[in-house]
């Protein structure tokens, strides 16, 4: 794909597959996440695909009503807390998901170590 001035620019993967390989390796971070964070129960894929697509709308709807990126290391020490806030928050509304304070706390420093490795814009 080129634009205007005739360079090439990369396809960023917006189309529908794009979404759904985002939401699998989100599901397959936040399974990763619950097995080594203390205070993260344990998820099947079912429900790690599940509290991926409710975080991301969290994140989502943050994002809009306070012009605010929740990503782990986005906004230094406050997008980190809220981030953490958005894992513990998730547990309300996914069945499946347990997370202490703490564990949503340590599940997003992992998540926020994941997401430097493998960069995916659905977290």
């Amino acid at each position: 794909m080129a634009d205007e001035q005739g360079q090439k620019t990369e396809n960023k993967g917006t189309g529908l597959l794009g979404i759904i390989i985002r939401f699998i390796i989100a599901a397959i971070v936040l399974l990763i996440t619950s097995y080594l964070v203390p205070g993260f129960d344990r998820m099947t894929f079912g429900t790690a695909l599940v509290a991926a697509i409710v975080i991301s709308l969290l994140d989502y709807a943050i994002n809009r009503l306070f012009k605010f990126d929740a990503s782990p290391f986005g906004r230094g020490i406050v997008g980190f807390l809220v981030s953490a806030l958005i894992i513990y928050l998730s547990q309300f509304i996914i069945p499946g998901m347990e997370v202490t304070a703490l564990g949503a706390i340590i599940a997003a420093f992992v998540i926020g170590i994941f997401d430097m490795i493998i960069p995916i814009d659905v977290m």
